[in-house]
């Protein structure tokens, strides 16, 4: 059963992609991201009343957690709003090769022979979605919205280093994870509502574009923070049923690029798809292999 909780995390977040990818279009990022923030914020509302706040020697930790998210976010909606989506899944789906160099050199954890070669098949894949992105115009080397992707890329790896640190019983501060999740929220939204004051100033546009409080609603804004929040909760749940691996959940969720390329390819009508997609059956490959080198 956990498996299959898994599995729906893994499609309410390719559903995520796709939604983001649609709220974006003719939108600045800031707004979109605000409301996201906040629809979120007011889902867990509920949940918060009902876990331990901890002061200010929990909340600093929550607080840093949600500087780095948001940070990723920000980064990644950028990419999002200026890149074809089955560019931006692929490089997303790296994170966990991004998270086990981190590990290597922040833990001092050591990589098996399986583990080295899912390394090399990520470095690989992305060396061939380039050649991908230069059919299209797009030269990973110098282009800025590359550059977002792959920074919010790393951060969102850096997130789930902090995680552990977070939440670990053995060696971390054993947060409950519902206090962080409600939290970092909470402060994402405040943030993102003092940027939505800032963005009305005299500066140069955030993310691009000439106008970056243009907005026009959209109902897929909402199913932003619907399908996160929801997939976010079926990860937690699976990983609270018996015998649930978290490498395997953990492999399974970054299998949402599937349905996020999918539905992209079908619905924005992107070009290159047969490229790409032996791009994205390396990046799986290379998932796989470091599932199947864990200890």
């Amino acid at each position: 059963m956990w498996l299959a909780f898994a599995f729906l995390s893994a499609a309410l977040l390719g559903f995520y992609d796709v939604s983001k990818k649609h709220a974006l279009r003719d939108n600045a990022v800031v707004p979109v991201l605000f409301l996201n923030t906040l629809f979120c914020s007011v889902i867990f509302l509920p949940m918060a009343l009902r876990t331990p706040f901890g002061g200010w020697e929990v909340q600093r930790y929550i607080l840093l957690k949600a500087c780095i998210v948001l940070s990723s976010w920000l980064l990644g909606y950028i990419g999002m709003k200026h890149l074809p989506i089955t560019i931006v899944g692929p490089i997303n789906a790296t994170r966990p090769v991004m998270v086990l160099v981190g590990a290597l050199l922040i833990f001092g954890e050591r990589l098996n022979l399986l583990q080295w070669a899912g390394v090399v098949l990520a470095i690989l894949s992305f060396f061939l979605l380039s050649r991908s992105g230069r059919k299209e115009g797009i030269d990973f080397r110098h282009n800025r919205w590359i550059m977002c992707t792959v920074g919010a890329a790393v951060l969102g790896a850096v997130s789930g280093l902090y995680d552990k640190y977070l939440m670990a019983a053995d060696g971390g501060l054993g947060l409950p994870r519902l206090t962080v999740q409600c939290w970092y929220n909470f402060y994402q939204a405040a943030m993102m509502g003092a940027m939505l004051l800032w963005v009305k100033s005299p500066l140069p546009p955030l993310g691009g574009g000439h106008d970056r409080s243009r907005f026009r609603w959209r109902w897929s804004i909402l199913l932003i923070s619907v399908f996160l929040s929801i997939a976010d909760y079926v990860y937690f749940y699976s990983l609270s049923l018996d015998g649930a691996l978290v490498s395997v959940v953990s492999m399974v969720r970054r299998g949402s690029v599937v349905v996020s390329f999918t539905l992209g390819a079908l619905l924005f009508r992107e070009k290159n798809l047969r490229s790409k997609a032996i791009d994205l059956a390396l990046v799986l490959l290379s998932m796989f292999l470091l599932w199947l080198g864990r200890e």
